[in-house]
């Protein structure tokens, strides 16, 4: 999620990174945060359910570009969350900022990166069309691809900031200076220009120990009141011209770090704990409370910048799917657990018995869109866990408030025949019979309809009887399915 103000802390001392021009050479992506910074940039919409067909030409001119310039991508997506709920709060709070963009998008018609629902799916359908090698990771991308990035000795292409902590060998790649679409031919030899940043750069322009770098994260990103009201921009050098530093409570941090560069970690979370100005009125015993508290919190953040070995090499390399922890789901059947290793399914409705719901732009006095599909979702609750499963917990929207919805796994006419260990070995027809159960549409419905509009027709049936308000936009949906029709029979041209 990066860290706030560390980007335009960079961005203000540029001469950190260092200009260079890349080419052959393999590079990990962080695909979740490209395949959103590429919609971004695009200047595609983002209010109207999203511009798919520009998106994935852009996809593809920058994964043609890599291989022209011999640049062989491994591109890896965050998987949700993992075993561990320790991000979950931060989660929600993201989710309740979100509340606030889209009601602004909605109300004001601006771009606000709300991006369209399916963005990753068609991301990853355009690289796996390519060839492009792709694993979804279970849990959070972030440690897996670092880990593999100092395996492999090659860099990282993200703008998440959070990789600016990590020790790698060849550095980050930052997206924004990564100018793939302007790629040069000099000698013979095809080049992308752009800029890296390494801890060593960051470290010896801030004089600070590389060592300290997780510390300096976890305390930047830790949010507890105690630590959040830490005056940090009273350590700023007595003769720094503040009118040009951007973002003072970093600086500060750092210049207040690079005076210990003698100390342990333990030693200077004790002397950060001695900032803070307390109320005289705050019990000795609850202090102490407190400060344990937040020393908790900083060092389990510290943990998360801790590289363990990749899982991921086997994948890339012989297409093993990456392993669960040892008392991950052990009941689970065996498909299952590959899917989750590779993040094909996430933890959350598995482990967790939740499901945090997408906020999208629409109109917020309204029921939230998401409820539409939830007799949906309570059928796969049904063949994912069973009828006695127990309920999941849906976040969702109502309103402009985050709520936490209790919602019944349902298992009823022809998916009471199936079962989850065999699962994907269940009948073609079978399958079927389920799947119009779930839409409420019978087959014979469908007779003349071609094979490949079947499933779009009986998704817009279902979402014609089951939206509120009733929609007023088939038309358009049917013209599209029209020009689509005619793109297919032109070979791919759209024509006039």
């Amino acid at each position: 999620m990066g860290i706030q103000g560390l980007w335009s802390l960079l961005e203000d001392r540029s001469h950190i990174y260092q200009d260079i021009r890349f080419r052959d050479s393999k590079l990990l992506v962080d695909g979740t945060n490209l395949a959103f910074y590429l919609y971004d940039r695009s200047n595609l919409d983002q209010n109207r359910g999203g511009e798919y067909l520009a998106y994935q030409v852009q996809v593809q001119a920058l994964f043609t570009a890599l291989g022209d310039c011999g640049i062989k991508p491994y591109v890896v997506m965050d998987g949700g969350t993992g075993a561990s709920d320790i991000r979950l709060n931060i989660r929600e709070d993201r989710q309740r900022r979100l509340l606030r963009i889209a009601q602004g998008a909605a109300l004001k018609g601006r771009r606000a990166g709300i991006l369209p629902p399916f963005t990753t799916t068609v991301f990853e359908q355009t690289l796996n069309d390519m060839k492009v090698p792709l694993v979804r990771c279970f849990g959070e991308a972030d440690g897996q691809l670092a880990a593999l990035a100092r395996e492999w000795s090659c860099p990282v292409l993200s703008g998440d900031t959070d990789f600016y902590i990590y020790d790698l060998p060849e550095g980050v790649l930052p997206l924004k200076h990564f100018l793939w679409d302007s790629w040069e031919t000099r000698q013979n030899s095809s080049y992308i220009p752009c800029k890296r940043y390494t801890t060593a750069s960051f470290c010896t322009f801030f004089n600070i120990d590389p060592q300290l770098l997780p510390f300096f994260a976890s305390l930047a990103g830790n949010d507890h009141d105690c630590l959040r009201k830490i005056p940090w921009a009273r350590f700023l050098p007595a003769d720094c011209p503040r009118k040009r530093i951007k973002v003072p409570r970093l600086e500060g941090l750092l210049s207040w770090l690079g005076a210990r560069t003698d100390q342990t970690a333990e030693d200077i979370l004790t002397a950060a704990m001695d900032i803070p100005h307390l109320s005289q009125q705050v019990e000795t015993e609850v202090q102490t409370e407190v400060q344990t508290e937040v020393q908790k919190e900083v060092q389990t953040a510290m943990l998360e910048y801790r590289l363990p070995s990749s899982s991921l090499r086997g994948f890339f390399s012989e297409g093993t799917a990456p392993s669960l922890p040892a008392e991950m789901l052990s009941w689970a059947p065996e498909w299952v657990r590959a899917c989750l290793a590779r993040g094909d399914l996430g933890a959350d409705v598995f482990v967790h018995r939740r499901k945090i719901l997408r906020i999208q732009v629409e109109h917020f006095d309204l029921q939230s869109s998401n409820l539409t599909s939830r007799p949906l979702r309570q059928v796969l609750y049904g063949l994912l866990l069973g009828q006695g499963g127990g309920e999941v917990l849906e976040v969702d929207r109502v309103g402009l408030e985050l709520v936490s919805v209790k919602v019944r796994p349902l298992v009823q006419g022809t998916a009471q025949t199936l079962r989850l260990d065999s699962l994907p070995q269940a009948d073609p027809a079978v399958r079927l019979q389920v799947c119009l159960e779930t839409l409420g549409v019978e087959e014979e419905t469908l007779e003349g309809v071609p094979a490949h509009l079947r499933l779009p027709v009986a998704v817009t049936r279902y979402w014609l009887r089951r939206a509120s308000p009733e929609p007023t936009l088939l038309k358009a949906l049917l013209m599209v399915m029209v020009q689509g029709e005619l793109i297919r029979k032109n070979g791919g041209k759209t024509g006039r």
